[in-house]
């Protein structure tokens, strides 16, 4: 039997930056998980996904990631989805530096 969906948001990486980022309802890439749009329809996130995959100029590696409705907006549900938006580990910088 096949899985239920799971509500996702569509995510790639930045072809120039690198940085993580997010489609947004308005079709504008986010670096901010919490302004993605939230896909609750798995015929609706395809056709997200195949929007995305047709920016080979801003973005690359756009796939589909599980997520769920926060306070403030969608929350990665795995631990890989978290720990990508908090940037490279390998020593503070960017969005690391801020807390320090």
């Amino acid at each position: 039997m096949p899985r239920a969906f799971t509500p996702k948001v569509v995510t790639a990486n930045a072809l120039i930056e690198g940085d993580v980022i997010y489609l947004s309802a308005d079709n504008s890439w986010t670096r901010d998980l919490a302004e993605a749009e939230l896909l609750t329809d798995e015929a609706h996130a395809q056709l997200r996904l195949l929007e995305a995959e047709q920016q080979p100029g801003e973005v690359v590696g756009a796939y589909l990631a599980d997520a769920q409705a926060g306070n403030a907006g969608p929350e990665p549900t795995h631990f890989r989805e978290d720990f990508r938006r908090t940037g490279p580990s390998n020593y503070f910088h960017g969005k690391q530096a801020v807390g320090q």
